[in-house]
């Protein structure tokens, strides 16, 4: 339960997460079929998050 007296805590990891499952929710609404692997890793930008680690 959320602590009364308006002192909100953001966990900004969990927003990111519950962003990226929307845009999943979104994406796979939107296919006529199942997302494949190379699909979901677009909508979760994975290859972007690689090419600027360095991987």
């Amino acid at each position: 339960m959320a602590p009364v007296g308006g002192t909100a805590v953001q966990d900004h990891v969990a927003l990111a997460e519950i962003e990226l499952c929307g845009e999943l929710i979104i994406a796979a609404s939107a296919a006529h079929e199942r997302l494949s692997l190379e699909s979901i890793d677009e909508v979760l930008k994975v290859a972007e998050e690689r090419d600027s680690s360095g991987r």
